[in-house]
């Protein structure tokens, strides 16, 4: 029989976002067991991380409201400084103590009267409340579809751990983020060779501007159309012309899409230490052919094309995902399913320390409201006439400013959720039940069959 624990949630993951979603439940006095799948919180923090690798972000915008980094860490901390700041907040706010580590989450069922059944790898199970997914977004990777067979080794920027893995070898890099520019200059320092294969063109920013780090610059809270005058400004007199690099121009907006810190790796291609190379249209053997007609042979390719979206433990269909963005309203909350949270699957550009705090008191709140509620938060969300994000990267300024909105619009929302319960009591339509429980019902008639 599986343990009765539907008086208190699941959080799944301990990294930032579940740390700062237990002390949220933790201050709102909402009972709560938390599990991670590591041997030790933090998330990537802990474990998953590349050797050498630091904060793109500030101290300063990645700290927790009201517990900030050490006065002694550097303005971009190490991947150890900042698990250590992790562990140290988790303590402070008593939080530590109630993760179960090394528990990994097989499979989750939403039952018929809202709570959820979970079956952990260890063969126990046990009935919630409800589940807050917050099981990050940089562990699955997503692999490029290579024109042809590499017969040389290839691997994804997760598998890469540290420069050892590069030493002596004709390096070809994919991608042009964060982790495509280290790998890169890696490369350079301890490669035979070192490229980087780039698509299209990508905006690159500097870490620094004015003797400050850029994310702790005072633009963040304007309009982004501002925004993008002010680092067009800032890379024009820092970085200039990326074409003078032998790069492309960008071909999207600035902010549209990912940007990159590649001060280090603009600084090797200028040296010669880093041929940038442009998209690939064929591969045999070991030789790569790019759209300029250019050639050359590898012996490693690292393939550092992002992450999908991915929540294998979920019962198919339960949510979609749609150009690896998260179909919920909110950012957390999916229509037609009730108690379900799922939590840090979008991305602001910069710290989280800007936004998961005030985020994370927000859901929790939101969570307390959901038990006034008949309906899910999601469908009362998408019945008031909210939008889906169109893209997981966040405007840290706008996302701040619907924060303290939503605040107050709660009990507008709770308002807006009596009225949806009225008006679907007086549909006599088949389609009234279709966020209501219509996936439910369809996953008990599969389970009777099974």
């Amino acid at each position: 029989m599986p343990n009765d624990k539907r008086d208190r949630l699941l959080i799944i993951g301990a990294g930032p976002v579940g740390l700062a979603m237990a002390n949220a439940l933790r201050l709102h006095q909402i009972p709560y067991d938390q599990v991670d799948a590591k041997d030790g919180l933090g998330g990537n923090w802990h474990n998953g991380v590349y050797h050498g690798v630091h904060l793109n972000s500030s101290k300063r915008s990645t700290a927790f409201g009201g517990y900030p980094m050490p006065e002694d860490y550097p303005v971009f901390p190490s991947s150890e400084q900042t698990r250590a700041y992790l562990e140290d907040y988790a303590r402070a706010q008593g939080i530590a103590e109630d993760i179960q580590f090394s528990t990994c989450v097989e499979r989750t069922d939403p039952l018929l009267d809202d709570f959820w059944k979970v079956e952990f790898s260890n063969g126990e199970q046990a009935v919630y409340k409800g589940i807050v997914v917050c099981n990050g977004h940089h562990w699955h990777p997503l692999m490029p579809e290579l024109p042809g067979t590499f017969s040389g080794e290839l691997i994804h920027s997760k598998d890469y751990t540290e420069a050892s893995q590069l030493a002596g070898k004709r390096v070809l890099v994919i991608g042009g983020g964060n982790s495509a520019c280290d790998i890169a200059c890696d490369a350079a320092r301890v490669g035979k060779s070192a490229d980087i294969s780039m698509r299209h063109g990508y905006w690159f920013l500097p870490r620094m501007a004015f003797g400050r780090p850029l994310h702790d610059l005072p633009i963040w809270y304007l309009p982004v159309t501002l925004q993008r005058w002010i680092l067009r400004i800032i890379i024009w007199v820092t970085i200039g012309d990326y074409r003078r690099y032998g790069l492309e121009k960008p071909d999207h907006r600035l902010l549209d899409r990912h940007t990159a810190f590649g001060g280090e790796m603009l600084d090797n291609i200028s040296k010669g230490k880093i041929r940038p190379r442009r998209g690939i249209v064929e591969i045999a053997d070991r030789q790569v052919t790019f759209v300029d007609g250019t050639r050359c042979d590898y012996d490693l390719i690292v393939a550092a094309t992002g992450f999908k979206i991915s929540f294998p433990f979920l019962p198919e269909g339960i949510v979609q995902v749609k150009h690896n963005v998260l179909q919920v309203y909110g950012y957390a909350f999916p229509a037609g399913v009730k108690n379900l949270y799922l939590v840090g699957s979008s991305q602001p550009r910069a710290g989280f320390g800007y936004l998961m705090t005030p985020l994370a008191d927000l859901y929790a709140r939101m969570i307390k409201l959901q038990d006034k509620l008949e309906h899910p938060i999601g469908s009362v969300l998408e019945f008031m006439g909210e939008k889906i994000p169109s893209t997981h990267l966040v405007d840290p300024g706008g996302a701040y400013r619907e924060i303290l909105i939503s605040h107050v619009m709660l009990p507008y929302i709770r308002w807006q959720g009596q009225r949806l319960g009225k008006r679907r009591k007086h549909m006599t339509s088949p389609l009234a039940n279709k966020t209501t429980g219509m996936f439910k019902e369809n996953q008990s008639m599969q389970h009777a069959a099974e």
